[in-house]
């Protein structure tokens, strides 16, 4: 998934970005102090975003945007923060909220928006049926750091993505697979480098990028 690069309020939405999401979600973390603690992530993705953009224009997608954006603030109101965390997705934080709370607040939400919505975009009024897709994921349950947390997020929306649209999954755990004959000598050396000069792990890299990936071919 692309971020949004910028600090401070999204123009578009009104809501804090993405880096002010990774510090506030990091920030909740460290404040979890015993194991009854929860950082609970809730990631709304609109459904069929880019084919709705040329449909019926980037303004009245925008317009889409704005109205999920004003939804799920109302929805969370008193249990979370929303964020624009990249392209038409919405992460909302919820610390001190299980995993299990957050999917049942994050599926009334997803149920509530999923309708019919007259938007007026370039001069004139139009109906766009909308529906959004939601992955929820917690620490300390789906990870020990934030970027382990931030991919269970990103593969539960994948998974509402491939299985129909338009519903809530929760993270789970993962099988993990090894590298294989799939990739070129180059590739694999590229990547040993990046991941040294970034100090990350191989792996950590291939999923996110595989993630960006899956997300760009399957809104």
């Amino acid at each position: 998934m692309s971020q949004t690069a910028d600090t401070g309020t999204d123009p578009l939405t009104g809501l804090p970005g993405y880096e002010d999401f990774t510090r506030a979600f990091a920030q909740a973390m460290q404040r979890t102090d015993d194991a009854s603690s929860n950082v609970a992530l809730a990631l709304f993705d609109i459904d069929w975003f880019a084919k709705k953009n040329k449909e019926h224009g980037t303004a009245a997608g925008d317009a889409l945007l704005q109205l999920l954006s004003e939804h799920v603030v109302k929805s969370f109101e008193g249990h979370g923060t929303a964020y624009r965390y990249g392209g038409d997705a919405l992460m909302v934080l919820l610390p001190g909220v299980s995993k299990e709370q957050a999917f049942l607040m994050a599926e009334e939400a997803r149920r509530s928006f999923s309708r019919m919505h007259e938007v007026k975009a370039d001069g004139r009024k139009r109906g766009i049926e909308l529906t959004v897709s939601v992955g929820i994921a917690a620490y300390p349950d789906d990870g020990s750091k934030d970027a382990d947390v931030l991919r269970k997020a990103n593969e539960a929306v994948y998974r509402a993505k491939v299985s129909g649209r338009n519903k809530s999954c929760l993270a789970r755990e993962e099988k993990m697979v090894t590298k294989t004959s799939h990739f070129t000598q180059g590739q694999l050396e590229g990547l040993s480098r990046l991941a040294k000069r970034e100090g990350l792990n191989e792996a950590v890299l291939l999923r996110e990028a595989v993630d960006d990936l899956l997300r760009k071919y399957n809104r």
